[in-house]
């Protein structure tokens, strides 16, 4: 796969993004497009591993061994089926998935992985260019009726499968815009919301139906789903979020993520909000360091926050791999992009109150510095005080 030689010819070459200065003014992607003779040597380096552990750190099984070879090679056609052969929605996972397979990459072991999550999304942006990507329309139709509930990207990729095997398929969206979590917790600048439409647009010319603003359960019933249609796909995410129940979360100014985040995605499309939730000349604190945390960090500079705490329960992982922990996921210290735009990040912090004004606003959070333990019972970590 790739160049024989080429994991000793090739460095990993990072991609380019646009200075911090400039992205922080806009709420577009902010990624650089890779010249196609960047992408051809990273596809290089791909090595012929015999066993390639990428396809067990890919939940998707992406077979991508043959997709870096045949970008190497200029085949771009090729490596676009090849790509939607496992992947129905490769311009979202190519923005937004964690890249589990490059922690698996066997070249990761004593180097650096194959830039593989950059390959799979400028194939996927090379393929829509050339006009490649099209409706896929089934060359029959069983008549059965199908419904598919919630319109994140599984519903969205199990209701094209559906209608690819020509069954009639309706998806069912409780929100105004369909999408789920890519619409409204994805920040545009990290994923644009066109390019969810343009995917409606084919997933329409191949049968699918759209009703959005539809609450299952409430506006329509389980038992009318049943009478309507032969089966029920039931893809719904998880939107309730963990509370944090210590004194003074009653306070003004304390908001979950997901109250925060759909409003500005719900701006950035045309609409008005009313209210909306803005950290504007405001003095940030968020609570948890994992990928809500960094989309909220990333949205908070770009309203014009005067500084972003970001405060995280575990303890600061290592900057290296451990020994003897690929080709897993490995707890180390991740930075994402919005943390290059500016935080001050602290961890092992457990928050035990919050305080406020006269006027029931919060002012201020009182926390300690915790250790982790290990439970007896579980195994799993837990905060053993200061």
């Amino acid at each position: 796969m790739g160049k024989i030689t080429g994991f000793l010819e090739f460095e990993r070459e990072k991609v380019h993004k646009e200075p911090v200065e400039q992205r922080l003014t806009h709420w577009r992607e902010f990624e650089e497009r890779t010249p196609d003779e960047v992408l051809k040597r990273q596809g290089a380096r791909c090595m012929d591993c015999g066993i390639p552990f990428c396809h067990k750190g890919c939940p998707l099984g992406n077979i991508i061994p043959d997709w870096n070879d045949l970008v190497y090679r200029g085949r771009w056609r090729e490596a676009i089926a090849r790509l939607h052969a496992t992947n129905n929605f490769p311009e979202f996972t190519g923005r937004i998935c964690p890249a589990p397979c490059e922690e698996a990459c066997v070249l990761n072991i004593n180097n650096d992985p194959v830039t593989i999550k950059n390959i799979e999304k400028n194939i996927i942006d090379h393929a829509w260019g050339e006009g490649w990507v099209t409706p896929l329309i089934p060359p029959r139709h069983t008549g059965k009726q199908v419904a598919v509930v919630g319109s994140g990207p599984a519903g969205m990729a199990c209701a094209q499968q559906l209608a690819r095997a020509g069954h009639a398929v309706t998806l069912f969206e409780r929100a105004d815009r369909i999408g789920g979590l890519l619409r409204y917790g994805i920040p545009d600048f990290k994923m644009e919301k066109w390019l969810i439409d343009r995917r409606m647009e084919q997933m329409a010319a191949e049968g699918v139906t759209f009703r959005t603003s539809v609450n299952a359960g409430v506006d329509v019933t389980g038992e009318q789903l049943q009478r309507e249609f032969d089966a029920i796909v039931l893809s719904c995410g998880a939107t309730k979020p963990r509370d944090l129940p210590v004194p003074g979360r009653e306070l003004e100014g304390i908001h979950f993520a997901m109250n925060f985040l759909p409003q500005q995605n719900k701006v950035n499309a045309g609409d008005r909000v009313d209210g909306q939730l803005l950290a504007t000349g405001k003095r940030v604190v968020i609570l948890g360091g994992g990928d809500t945390g960094s989309d909220c960090l990333g949205t908070s500079n770009r309203q014009g926050a005067i500084s972003v705490h970001q405060f995280e329960l575990l303890p600061e992982p290592p900057k290296d791999r451990p020994p003897l922990v690929w080709p897993n996921w490995p707890m180390i210290l991740r930075s994402s992009s919005s943390h290059e735009e500016g935080v001050i990040r602290d961890f092992s912090i457990n928050t035990k109150a919050f305080v406020g004004d006269a006027q029931g606003r919060v002012r201020a959070l009182r926390g300690v510095c915790a250790r982790c333990a290990r439970s007896g019972s579980t195994g799993r970590p837990t905060t053993a005080g200061p």
